[in-house]
């Protein structure tokens, strides 16, 4: 539980790669950080749902892998030794008389202002709709890939046909003993050039097939029961992991009861991305102001405008203009 009344300086709701550059930057002005996100690791959508996606419109980079975006970003901000709480939901935000008061799904944070970057509101991942699943949860049956070490030597499933379910079948092509992927289309709907490579591949292809059954021995998991679309035809497919990529669901849920000024899922921003409530800004995908154009650069760009001026809400006679960061780096700590 979070509930010490430690009072940080600025809580940035969101672990994306905007969340991460407005903690990088929040660093850099020595600000006591905290990070919260529902997800079990940074990097948002990037990580958990496009990790070997290319991105092409990042300053100074032709072209990137998001996942290394990430772990780049992840590398940036290891020197400033923020607090991050990872799988917390933000439930509320209260104006206590000099901060702000967040409750989340595990406790309580303290704060003089906070950041949100949630892209397109907390996300959370569609289940399978199958007698027993959740009783092996974190065991056999998985939403997230944390460690593609973890599926080692094991007879892997993918259940999804997105890109982010072809490319974990891809990457784990080298990884587990056999991987399979079971669609319930008889086409992929990923891009052209990843769908050629699984097709290429030694993953098993199951479409258009859907999940019927659990296979289970003695309260033990054993695979699952496969189903062909449209006719009476069954398979067993022994399996010791199942994957389940059926994409997720994103909600602003909460943040409408806070008081904030929504517009079409967005939070509407001022010039220096402050919205309505004292102490409180965004950045990213979901503010909104007018001309906003969305993009990953875009965000990076509104996120040390959110610190800096965040910073000068908390200390009114403190700079809403820093100096450069060649001078801001002197004594961080970063080498």
């Amino acid at each position: 539980m979070s509930d010490t009344k430690e009072l940080y300086e600025i809580t940035i709701i969101g672990g994306g790669p905007v969340g991460l550059f407005a903690a990088f930057y929040a660093g850099i002005r020595k600000a006591k950080t905290k990070i919260i996100d529902s997800l079990p690791q940074l990097g948002g959508q990037l990580s958990m749902l496009y990790p070997e996606k290319y991105i092409y419109d990042i300053p100074g980079y032709p072209v990137i892998k998001a996942i290394d975006l990430i772990n780049n970003l992840e590398k940036q901000i290891q020197p400033f030794d923020h607090t991050t709480c990872l799988e917390e939901e933000v439930l509320d935000l209260i104006q206590e008389e000099d901060y702000l008061r967040i409750e989340t799904s595990k406790g309580t944070h303290y704060s003089k202002a906070v950041i949100f970057a949630i892209g397109n509101g907390s996300f959370q991942p569609r289940r399978l709709a199958v007698d027993g699943a959740d009783a092996f949860e974190d065991k056999h049956i998985h939403y997230y890939v944390k460690d593609m070490n973890k599926f080692a030597g094991k007879k892997v499933a993918i259940a999804g046909g997105g890109d982010s379910a072809i490319d974990w079948a891809l990457m784990l092509e080298s990884v587990a003993e056999k991987v399979s992927i079971i669609h319930r289309r008889p086409e992929f709907r990923g891009h052209e050039h990843s769908v050629d490579n699984l097709e290429k591949s030694e993953v098993a292809i199951f479409t258009p097939y859907v999940i019927e059954n659990l296979l289970i021995d003695n309260n033990e998991f054993k695979g699952v029961q496969l189903k062909k679309s449209k006719t009476d035809e069954y398979e067993h497919l022994d399996l010791d992991s199942l994957i389940i990529n059926y994409g997720f669901t994103s909600s602003l849920g909460h943040l409408k009861k806070w008081g904030l000024e929504i517009n079409r899922s967005t939070i509407e921003v001022n010039s220096d991305m402050s919205t309505n409530l004292p102490g409180v800004y965004a950045v990213g995908d979901i503010s909104n102001y007018q001309g906003k154009v969305k993009l990953i650069a875009t965000g990076f760009g509104e996120a040390p405008t959110a610190v800096n001026n965040a910073l000068h809400f908390i200390k009114p006679d403190s700079r809403r203009q820093p100096m450069h960061s060649t001078s801001l780096f002197e004594g961080s700590g970063v080498v």
